[in-house]
């Protein structure tokens, strides 16, 4: 979900009117995790991939630029979680005062939002969300979360041909990508990006091609709903 040809306003207008008719729709049986999370190192292909299972599962996406645009203005952030029925903003609640407590945070306005954004997302299900720390917001029964790595010189490569620059110009470029990365999530949710029992699943750009990666997550969430 890119704000770019169109205003972040109508993006949300037309999320919040799929959102409604998904709620007089029947629902999936057995479908008991629906949300995929998405963390990713700079030139990894995260963001492929996000995009190829938002498109084979029909699920919506939502990237971290998104949902940091709508973390930093109130309005915003109200209209969709006004998309919640009392119910499930209770159990919204219950969710950020958990991880509240659990990890000892002080959240300040910006991460007050993102947390109640993400939780409003997640509580709609059949979603791909792509960075700000999603996996450390959702339920670990809720959600199926993925990390997305490569070898340096793989993710150099990847930024060099995506942004048309050499790999030395690259390699800054990625770097302080990463830092910023793991300082946001040190920041609001006090731990480290890359610690692997932070995710459900590792996937490695660098061996494993973004089709087989596709749908060795696609293949990861139908056994957990057959669970």
């Amino acid at each position: 979900m890119r704000a770019k040809a169109r205003s972040i306003e109508q993006i949300i207008e037309e999320q919040v009117q799929r959102w409604k008719i998904t709620r007089t729709e029947e629902k999936k049986k057995d479908e008991r995790i629906s949300v995929i999370t998405i963390s990713r190192e700079a030139g990894s292909g995260g963001n492929i991939l996000a995009k190829r299972l938002s498109d084979q599962l029909e699920f919506d996406l939502f990237y971290q630029e998104f949902i940091h645009n709508m973390a930093e203005s109130a309005h915003l952030s109200v209209r969709l979680i006004e998309t919640l029925d009392e119910k499930g903003a209770s159990v919204l609640e219950e969710w950020i005062s958990s991880i509240v407590d659990k990890r000892h945070l002080w959240p300040d306005r910006y991460l007050q939002h993102l947390m109640k954004i993400i939780g409003t997302i997640g509580k709609h299900g059949r979603v791909v969300i792509v960075g700000r720390g999603a996996n450390f917001v959702l339920p670990p029964e809720k959600r199926l979360s993925v990390r997305v790595i490569a070898p340096l010189e793989t993710r150099l490569r990847n930024a060099s041909q995506k942004f048309s620059v050499s790999v030395d110009e690259a390699r800054p470029r990625v770097l302080k990508t990463d830092s910023d990365r793991k300082a946001f999530i040190k920041k609001y949710f006090n731990d480290d990006i890359r610690h692997p029992l932070n995710y459900d699943l590792i996937i490695n750009t660098g061996t494993l091609s973004i089709v087989n990666a596709v749908n060795s997550v696609s293949g990861t969430l139908s056994q957990l709903n057959r669970a």
